[in-house]
């Protein structure tokens, strides 16, 4: 009978000792076409910093992390239906978008820039007639259409696609963060074009999206703050970038 029990309770610790060591799993989404944040590579895989800084927080948490591709245009939305945990995909904090889901903490920050073909002499404060180009539903379209500069705007699917009508001529220019257009403005793709004037200052703050009173919240905010401390931020950061962007 005591080998009985003792059996028994052999078998039950060693069930909680691997329910206790069993990995959160956590499904990221992502655009996977903004690069150098998100994209997919000649192999099918998705790269860039967004990707890297997920793959280091999930490390952080001891999360068994996978990653899911999504449309900007329904990224939220599928956030909100379960398709993901989290939203890892260079998203402006909003007010707008706080109704829907909630941030972390911020993983960088980030300014706006014009692009144009070098020398046209179109900036940010000469807009009125020209035909601009942004991604639709992101704080770039969102300025441009709250600012009131008489330009004509057209609204892009994904950021590739308004960078290829820009190099077709079919554009004047676009508004997009600085980072991903100085990235272009040195592909191939972007030779003959320029950002035109200085960083435009907005004050956006790049946060991870998770569904109303989740508690991975918590627990990615924390991974944010260990990865700034122990230097993990830094090497993904210096990977892609000549400053520090958070």
């Amino acid at each position: 009978m005591m080998f009985k029990s003792l059996f028994i309770a052999a078998v039950a610790a060693v069930a909680l000792s691997s329910v206790a060591n069993a990995a959160e799993k956590v499904r990221i989404g992502t655009e996977g076409a903004y690069p150098p944040f998100n994209q997919v590579d000649a192999s099918g895989n998705l790269v860039g910093f967004d990707v890297d800084i997920a793959k280091a927080l999930c490390a952080e948490m001891k999360a068994d992390c996978t990653f899911v591709k999504n449309d900007w245009d329904t990224i939220i939305t599928g956030l909100q239906q379960r398709k993901y945990d989290a939203i890892v995909a260079s998203m402006s904090i909003t007010a707008e978008r706080l109704k829907a889901v909630d941030f972390t903490d911020r993983y960088y920050s980030n300014t706006l820039a014009v692009v144009t073909k070098a020398g046209s002499g179109v900036m940010f404060s000469n807009l009125k007639g020209k035909n601009v180009g942004a991604q639709r539903a992101t704080i770039s379209s969102q300025h441009l259409e709250d600012s009131n500069s008489g330009a004509n705007i057209k609204l892009y699917d994904t950021q590739e696609n308004a960078w290829l009508d820009l190099a077709a001529g079919r554009i004047d220019a676009i508004l997009a963060d600085t980072l991903p257009s100085a990235d272009w403005v040195g592909s191939a793709a972007g030779k003959g074009y320029a950002i035109s004037g200085d960083a435009i200052d907005i004050g956006d703050k790049i946060g991870i999206a998770v569904r109303k009173g989740d508690g991975l919240k918590g627990k990615l905010n924390k991974a944010i703050a260990a990865i700034r401390a122990n230097g993990t931020y830094k090497n993904i950061n210096d990977k892609y970038f000549a400053v520090d962007i958070y």
